[in-house]
Parts: structure tokens; C-alpha cells; sequence
């Protein structure tokens, strides 16, 4: 039963998250209220190695998801469902590709999905703003004075030419390194 959940999950995760891996975390941000296959914070965790690691990042998140809730069957089932509507739509649309292309409706739908997949960036941004610098307590949420002052501190630094053109590996080696010192 659980794998017919993960791919249905992740199957519509994968026919509604129009716009890369970022637009799958509005998503992925319903599955704890659902199923105890993960907790909000095992997800920002889900994030932060789906960042970290090769590949698009919406399969990642599936992959590790998928292995949380149902180990290694779970993670095949789930980035499988992930991308079989990617695969369905591609199909479907090779095979239509020269009056596709041009159709004014089609244009213009994909028009209008631009801003809505930049609304569900932001979201999903303003998502990871209030678990990763707020804590959640019973009287709503108090800022995390630690995460808001090395959040700070990485802008400031980012402002500096030489520091911003250091490699993103670098950047979240640095991360990880504050975060072990700052936990200690």
C-alpha cells in the first residue's frame, strides 16, 4: 500500500510541478501533514543534501523521500513516479512537436505559467525562510537568532566580489563547517 501511495504522490508532485526541483518543495511541504514517512525538519534536511548533491534536485528530494518512507523499493518507486509524467508529456508532445510549437494557445498558456511558477518559488522560498530561521513553539514561531545571524553573515559576505565568485562547494563547506561549530 505504501508504494501505491509514494506513486501517486510523487506522480502528481511530477504532472503539477511545472518549472524545475524548486517547485516541487510546495509540495513535498504537505507530505509530513499526510503520512509519517518524514517530519517538516527531516525534510529541510531532504533539501539542504538534494542542494548539496549531483542532479536535478526534484529527483533527488523523490529519491531520498522514497527511501525514508519505504527504503530502496521507495526511492525506485518514487523518482520513477516523479518523472513519468515528464516522460508521458514528452511523448505525447514529440508527436504533435510542429503544430505545438507554434500554437498561439499554447504560447500563451505557457505565458501564464511563468508567474505562477515563480509564485510557487517564492513560496516555497518563504517556506524554507520561516523552518530554517524560525523554531516552532507552542506560541507560533520565535526567531532563531543563531540561524538569522549566519544567514546575515553569509549576505554580507556574498557582497564582496572575490567571496561571491568563490566555488558553491566552497560555500557549503562553509555552511556545514558553521553549522557543526555553531551546534557544539
Amino acid at each position: 500500500m505504501i508504494y501505491l501511495s509514494l506513486f501517486y504522490e510523487f506522480f502528481k508532485i511530477g504532472l503539477f510541478a511545472v518549472g524545475g526541483g524548486m517547485a516541487t518543495i510546495p509540495f513535498l511541504m504537505e507530505l509530513p501533514e499526510k503520512y509519517a514517512w518524514f517530519t517538516t525538519s527531516e525534510l529541510v534536511n531532504m533539501i539542504a543534501v538534494s542542494e548539496s548533491t549531483p542532479g536535478p534536485i526534484g529527483i533527488n528530494m523523490a529519491t531520498y523521500a522514497g527511501y525514508q518512507a519505504a527504503g530502496v523499493l521507495g526511492a525506485f518507486t518514487a523518482t520513477l513516479s516523479l518523472v513519468a509524467p515528464a516522460i508521458i508529456i514528452i511523448i505525447i508532445i514529440a508527436k504533435f512537436l510542429e503544430n505545438f510549437s507554434e500554437n498561439p494557445t499554447v504560447k500563451a498558456a505557457f505565458y501564464g505559467i511563468r508567474p505562477t511558477v515563480a509564485a510557487l518559488i517564492g513560496y516555497a522560498v518563504f517556506q524554507l525562510i520561516k523552518v530554517t530561521l524560525f523554531a516552532v513553539t507552542a506560541s507560533g514561531y520565535q526567531p532563531d537568532f543563531t540561524g538569522l545571524l549566519v544567514c546575515a553573515v553569509i549576505f554580507v559576505l556574498l557582497q564582496w566580489p572575490k567571496l561571491a565568485n568563490l566555488h558553491p562547494i566552497l560555500w557549503l563547506l562553509g555552511g556545514a563547517a558553521a553549522g557543526i561549530i555553531l551546534k557544539l
